[in-house]
């Protein structure tokens, strides 16, 4: 499988070339970055995808959303699949994506961990049962270099469990200077920035005299490049559309 390696010079870009060079089926034949000379690379890497000529099979994203517009619409010229996992992307951006994904196969997901990809399920089945009586909170804690907050990841933990609710509830932010109780129609999302957490999600369904937890910690940025590959390997091949991780699982 050859890949076009976009965000190449950032850390989840250099874990990817690291494991991909492990992998005796995986070649990465080129790289985009806003900064293409910053690190050595074995394989090229550019400025601007229109001026890659290399072959590719799938291109697999982890850069910023400014440069989303460019990729996708170099993507839908060579009917490229992709692999989308940059976050704090944009509704502008999110559209051009579902727009793109009627004429080549897309998989966007903000967290590409397996564990990530099945505590949505388990979230989502605790809510069906205990939604109604208990209160949700989600925390998630990253490096003090993540530049959006909250994580993509918590967002859609939240859209999880709000899809199993009868009606959504309302997310709020830290409550800094929040006056009155808490209310039972609301979802509390927090973000902790220090060190260099390479990511923990916690789910909090919080009852009369009872906690249940559902945490999941990535220990390195590995799990996420890995997950990333493993969702290369799905896409490719398949027929255009908007696929998640859900799907790469088959869950």
């Amino acid at each position: 499988m050859k890949i076009i390696l976009s965000g190449a010079n950032g850390r989840m870009g250099r874990q990817i070339a690291e494991i991909a060079e492990t992998m005796p089926d995986i070649e990465i034949t080129a790289g985009i970055d806003k900064s293409p000379n910053t690190y050595p690379a074995p394989f090229p890497v550019y400025k601007d995808p229109f001026e890659i000529n290399e072959m590719a099979d799938v291109i697999i994203d982890f850069s910023h959303p400014t440069a989303i517009p460019g990729l996708v619409e170099h993507a839908r010229a060579r009917r490229l699949p992709m692999v989308i996992a940059t976050t704090g992307l944009t509704e502008y951006e999110l559209g051009m994506i579902k727009e793109a994904s009627a004429y080549i196969p897309i998989l966007q997901a903000p967290n590409m961990s397996l564990g990530i990809c099945l505590m949505h399920e388990l979230v989502k089945r605790i809510t069906e049962v205990l939604g109604d009586t208990f209160d949700i909170e989600i925390i998630e804690q990253h490096h003090n270099q993540k530049s959006d907050s909250p994580s993509g990841t918590a967002y859609a933990l939240a859209d999880s469990i709000n899809s199993a609710l009868p009606k959504p509830r309302q997310l709020v932010f830290g409550r800094r200077s929040a006056m009155g109780k808490r209310s039972k129609d609301e979802i509390g999302i927090h973000a902790v920035r220090g060190g260099t957490i390479a990511g923990i999600h916690t789910v909090i369904f919080a009852g009369c005299d009872e906690i249940l937890e559902i945490s999941h910690t990535a220990h390195s940025r590995k799990v996420f490049a890995l997950g990333a590959i493993h969702a290369a390997r799905y896409i490719t091949g398949k027929p255009p559309g908007l696929y998640v991780m859900r799907d790469a699982l088959q869950i």
